[in-house]
């Protein structure tokens, strides 16, 4: 979440931004209470939700958390990708530059970047935190 809240106060004009916290079906709403959402909820701007039992995800194709989707004013995909250069790791990344690149109305070389993640519908979900 730092590298959003980052990502997000490099702009001079943030986007409208969600973050999705994939709920299994069946965990109580106990579930969503984080230290990750509290990060989530803090960043200016930013709208946090559950999504229970993974449906907005699937319904945007998203497989792994972390993944960091950007569309422009018509709906079309721009960016699909990670904003971290590693699992856990913090500081500047590909993906993080080609957002701000085309949050800045540039092109970039392409239109993804690595997501370091833990699949979303793995099946040990439940026993971890979100």
């Amino acid at each position: 979440m730092s590298e959003l809240a980052r990502l997000l106060d490099r702009l001079p004009a943030p986007p409208r931004a969600y973050v999705a916290f994939v709920l299994p079906d069946g965990v109580g709403s106990d579930w969503e209470d984080t230290d990750l959402w509290s990060s989530a909820a803090a960043i200016s701007g930013v709208r946090v939700f559950a999504d229970r039992g993974g449906r907005e995800a699937a319904s945007f194709s998203s497989g792994t958390s972390g993944t960091t989707l950007v569309y422009d004013v018509d709906g079309k995909l721009l960016f699909s990708g990670g904003i971290t250069q590693a699992r856990g790791h913090e500081g500047n990344s590909f993906g993080q530059e080609r957002i701000l690149a085309l949050l800045n109305g540039k092109t970039t070389d392409r239109a993804t970047s690595p997501v370091f993640g833990r699949a979303l519908d793995d099946k040990g979900a439940t026993e971890a935190s979100p």
